[in-house]
């Protein structure tokens, strides 16, 4: 079967702005049924409040799936196969069991904690900006620096040799683009599960001052191997495609706007604020991970039957006029407090404030050492990833001279 040419209505994109036909939908019914990448139908909730409604509500929304849940063009699994994969991925798992493993981890992504890390994730970025000026000018923003500075900062916190990253990241690229097919992106996925478990085994065996260490040493009699293999696959996988989606995508619209640039070069009171609201203005999640009604539920005035995965559209709800005024304005002087771009509820992002340290310091770092950065492509050249399911940039190509 070909390839799609059109991502699906939530995943539509006009460049930084979400899909016209979203904002229609969030003034008018709120609620609306789609078709999903995978041709299924499903609720779209697409106002500020509705969707922290449905990610707040983890009893009539549920992140568990059911028992024979399939999606079409998956094979059948065995039950015990289909546990062993969903074991330690907080993202498919509802309360108390999400709040067992999240506890865990709790303590490593404290502000506090992430604060210690300050140091080192200066020096990464400071040797990413040296490689990016070693590949000279024209270069490619993303292979040279957005890329690599989440990915080390990651490989270090849970212990993963970062000469393993060309796999890895290959491997999460291609299962986060929905135009793959299926049984692809479930190869894949047993690859990199084949890959953590033995990072797993050779943790067990002698524990380092990461995270995976951590948590055998403090947990190890409470963590099953698939449990310790999910932990670590989604960290490895989360906390480098986002931020790194981000930078890319957050730098591009920064030099489109030269004068919110130069506040965020110069002012350091300004890039606090400047990451808020490009989380907010770009929200470069879809949606939330699907949920699935557990009992018939009304949002918006609509009712919508247990049963049915239900999609909360972040861009759209961080485009409400219902939460912000000018919400098509990108601003950085407001902040955005209250943003849904890293969700809402327990799935909050774990990794928020990793992330937006690894932000605050990566663009006005690039900034300052490339003061006359600038696009190397015409605009309308740059190639966006429209099927995947963190949105970001296949590349940009930039210059500095």
């Amino acid at each position: 079967m070909a390839a799609p040419t059109l991502p699906p209505l939530h995943m539509r994109r006009d460049a930084f702005d979400p899909s016209p036909e979203l904002g229609a939908i969030r003034t008018g019914a709120g609620v609306t049924t789609v078709t999903n990448a995978f041709g299924m139908q499903v609720y779209l909730v697409t106002r500020y409040e509705d969707v922290k409604t449905v990610l707040s509500d983890h009893a009539r929304f549920s992140n568990a799936r059911p028992a024979g849940f399939v999606v079409p063009g998956a094979p059948q699994m065995p039950e015990e196969e289909q546990a062993r994969a969903r074991a330690g991925n907080l993202l498919a798992l509802d309360p108390p069991e999400h709040q067992r493993l999240r506890r865990m981890l709790t303590p490593e992504f404290t502000i506090r904690r992430i604060k210690r890390l300050q140091p080192r994730i200066v020096e990464i970025v400071d040797q990413q900006l040296d490689a990016l000026a070693a590949a000279g000018s024209p270069a490619d923003l993303v292979e040279h620096f957005a890329l690599p500075i989440p990915s080390l900062v990651i490989c270090e916190l849970l212990g993963v040799p970062y000469a393993d990253r060309a796999d890895f990241q290959r491997r999460s690229a291609r299962q986060l683009d929905l135009s793959i097919p299926i049984p692809e992106r479930l190869e894949l996925a047993s690859e990199g599960r084949a890959y953590m478990s033995s990072l797993v085994e050779g943790a067990r065996v002698r524990p380092g001052d990461d995270i995976l260490g951590m948590l055998i040493r403090e947990h190890g009699d409470e963590l099953t191997d698939d449990e310790l293999i999910g932990i670590a696959g989604l960290l490895l996988l989360a906390g480098h495609e986002t931020t790194s989606n981000m930078l890319g995508l957050g730098t591009l619209a920064l030099l489109r706007y030269p004068e919110q640039l130069a506040a965020v070069r110069d002012d350091p009171s300004a890039v606090a604020p400047a990451v808020e609201e490009l989380l907010r203005w770009l929200s470069i999640i879809h949606t939330a991970i699907p949920r699935i009604s557990t009992t018939e539920v009304e949002i918006a005035g609509v009712a919508i039957p247990a049963g049915q995965l239900v999609f909360a559209s972040l861009p759209s709800g961080n485009r409400d006029t219902e939460f912000i005024d000018l919400p098509d304005t990108f601003d950085i002087g407001r902040g955005a407090p209250g943003h849904l771009a890293f969700g809402h509820g327990v799935h909050h992002c774990l990794g928020a404030p990793l992330a937006r340290m690894e932000m605050q310091i990566a663009f006005p770092a690039l900034l300052r050492r490339f003061p006359t950065l600038s696009l190397a492509e015409e605009f309308e050249d740059v190639e966006f990833r429209s099927f995947h399911f963190i949105y970001g940039l296949k590349s940009l190509e930039v210059s500095w001279r």
